[in-house]
């Protein structure tokens, strides 16, 4: 069955071709908006608390007594789960209707949120984190699939420019969020956080959404091969991804089980939606010229945009010894410039080509990444202010155009699939990116390690002078023995030059964020201009 949520559409998306041409679009009323900005807020509940639980990680598991390999899976856990129900939900929420099924997923994402704040051990974190995932994942769809039907075409874009708030803000101001709660009040508050907004979120959910029957009988009449083979194959590669660089990758025999589990369901996934009378999702929307671009540059978009905010948490408290809160302070530099910015879009969108805004945003963000490949190891908060604000301008100017020009043209009962493949998309290529620069690092700092090595071999006498000059100080600072002096100088060395090979390391990683962004800005030129560029591109 295709993924065709059932809502209750305004009048203009109602009527016939003919009758729409004749008229002007009508204006949404008022629980329309609401309804808009209800489902919105709960996509940026879900993508944020991704954040803000990775930035308290450390504090989480010495909490609940994880370690740092398993700890992970308290991300990976929800990650997996919100991925997996991301394209499922076009198909759901035409089974149990949007209201039901977006009403019963927001109060178990806040029920569950309170519950993770007092898990005590890490199987009962994880599977929270896993259920709450899966409700929390239903959030982000339903709000893309909601401002594309509901709105007419000349609204969308303000529709969408408050899901990019989502979409780009979330990601970028967790870290902040994050950061200042378990510094100052205990990292149980993250899972607090969601409450009030959330309360909100389901005041306004209640009010806006109609009620429609259930359609049980659909159930049976589900793609229940594409859902399963779907959920295994997404499931399996989420996991690879997540879990490959610490073990290693196809070194380790479970990462190579799972790795071929997620070849074999996922091809079968595609063969079964190709094939199918009523596929879960309409794949061959990837063949429509402005989707497959406007995919493709979403995904390049999740990788950099998960990428960054990923690698410079590391970076800050690897080399520079930051705190969480501290790491905050640094990264609100990417995320507060958007929300200033990110309303403007919709005003950018009716003065200028729409596929020119999404070319600059692609432009400014590959150069942010650009500024910091000739990082040393005093690179610090000053030096990553201005790549941070470039990066922020650079983000705000994205999503939206491109939300806008991906989708022109998609008809309504598209709307689902399109929904679930533009959200999933972007959110697969944050797991890739991550896994992709995670093995990049360690690879470059062990190449640049070996490289610098050569320059402080003991036969050099710059090398010599500088043990001896060491060796001295230690002695004079209550090291006795002149041979443990020695060795200490030698270890001092050896971390002076690790230090610099990961400084190197992670300017390369910069580098390839670039790079990929250059190949995002490639694929947003080959974007068709959409019909009507007085509706923001919208078609």
């Amino acid at each position: 069955m295709a993924a065709i949520p059932i809502i209750s559409l305004p009048a203009a998306l109602r009527s016939t071709p003919a009758a729409r041409s004749s008229q002007a679009p009508s204006a949404p009323s008022f629980r329309t908006w609401i309804a808009v900005f209800g489902a919105t807020l709960g996509a940026f509940m879900a993508v944020l608390n991704i954040q803000i639980v990775n930035a308290s990680l450390a504090d989480i598991q010495g909490a609940i007594g994880a370690g740092i390999d398993d700890g992970g899976w308290i991300s990976t856990s929800y990650l997996i789960a919100e991925i997996v129900v991301i394209p499922l939900s076009g198909w759901l929420a035409q089974v149990f209707s949007v209201r039901v099924y977006l009403l019963t997923n927001a109060v178990l994402f806040l029920v569950l949120s309170v519950a993770c704040a007092f898990a005590q051990t890490l199987p009962q974190m994880i599977v929270l984190r896993a259920i709450q995932g899966f409700t929390g994942g239903v959030l982000i769809p339903m709000a893309f699939t909601l401002i594309i039907t509901l709105l007419p075409k000349v609204k969308q874009p303000i529709g969408l420019a408050l899901f990019a708030l989502s979409a780009t803000f979330a990601p970028a101001i967790g870290p902040t969020i994050g950061g200042y709660l378990t510094e100052n009040w205990g990292w149980q508050f993250i899972f607090y956080v969601n409450l009030v907004p959330g309360l909100l979120m389901l005041g306004m959910l209640w009010f806006s959404l109609d009620r429609k029957p259930m359609q049980l009988s659909l159930l049976r009449q589900g793609d229940w091969a594409g859902i399963v083979t779907m959920a295994v194959g997404l499931g399996a590669l989420q996991t690879v991804l997540e879990e490959g660089n610490k073990d290693d990758w196809f070194g380790s025999p479970f990462i190579l089980r799972l790795s071929v589990i997620a070849a074999i369901s996922l091809s079968l996934f595609l063969w079964i939606e190709l094939t199918g009378d009523k596929p879960l999702l309409n794949l061959r929307l990837l063949f429509r010229r402005n989707f497959g671009f406007g995919i493709l540059a979403n995904f390049l978009l999740g990788v950099a945009l998960y990428g960054s905010v990923f690698i410079l948490p590391v970076y800050l408290s690897r080399i520079q010894g930051y705190n969480a809160e501290q790491i905050g302070m640094v990264l609100a530099w990417t995320g507060l410039p958007q929300l200033l910015l990110i309303p403007l879009v919709p005003r950018l969108m009716k003065r200028f080509d729409p596929r020119l805004l999404i070319g600059v945003g692609f432009a400014l963000f590959a150069a942010s990444n650009f500024m910091n490949i000739d990082m040393t190891a005093d690179y610090a908060s000053d030096q990553l202010l201005w790549p941070n604000v470039v990066r922020a301008v650079g983000q705000a100017l994205i999503l939206t155009p491109l939300s806008v020009v991906a989708t022109a043209g998609i008809e309504t009962e598209n709307a689902g699939s399109a929904s679930g493949l533009f959200n999933m998309m972007r959110n697969l290529g944050g797991a890739v990116g991550i896994a992709i620069l995670q093995t990049f690092l360690t690879k470059r700092e062990q190449f640049h390690s070996n490289v610098l090595m050569q320059s402080v071999s003991t036969l050099e006498q710059a090398t010599r002078t500088r043990i001896e000059l060491l060796t001295n100080y230690f002695m004079n600072h209550g090291v006795a023995d002149p041979a443990a002096a020695s060795h200490q100088a030698v270890v001092a060395i050896g971390r002076v030059v690790q230090k610099q090979a990961y400084v190197m390391a992670f300017s390369d990683t910069f580098f390839l964020l670039g790079a990929a962004l250059i190949v995002a800005l490639a694929a947003s030129l080959l974007l068709r201009k959409p019909a009507h560029p007085d509706a923001g591109g919208a078609h």
